[in-house]
């Protein structure tokens, strides 16, 4: 079941929303009477994750992304 949630109201209370997501409940966040984007919970946890890399541990602060473009 779906549930309609400003965008203040998520902010102000994202533990509670996150335990209500973890319970299998869809989010609707809105802004100004308009949807901006869905939060759901993981359907299948055995899914395999593509490991993201942190790159403010390589950089304090981040590393550029022109940096980044111009090595590959």
């Amino acid at each position: 079941m779906e549930k309609f949630i400003g965008l203040k109201e998520l902010r102000q209370n994202m533990e509670k929303h996150i335990k209500r997501i973890k319970k299998g409940e869809s989010l609707i966040i809105m802004r100004r009477s308009t949807p901006l984007f869905k939060i759901s919970p993981i359907e299948d946890e055995s899914e395999e994750w593509e490991e993201v890399v942190d790159f403010t541990k390589i950089k304090k602060g981040g590393v550029d992304i022109k940096d980044i473009l111009s090595r590959i």
